[in-house]
């Protein structure tokens, strides 16, 4: 044994998750059925 301190690297934390790619395009293509839905009722009730 001797008496030198030995200095070690932390452990990286680990890397956070990313969205699932799948869930991603899901929420987008929900998003634009939404928005054409907006889009015709608008016209369908306030006449544009």
């Amino acid at each position: 044994m001797s008496n030198v301190v030995e200095f070690k690297k932390p452990p990286k934390p680990p890397e956070p998750k990313k969205p699932n790619p799948g869930l991603r395009k899901a929420l987008i293509v929900l998003g634009v059925i939404a928005a054409f839905a907006a889009i015709w009722g608008y016209f369908q009730f306030i006449g544009g």
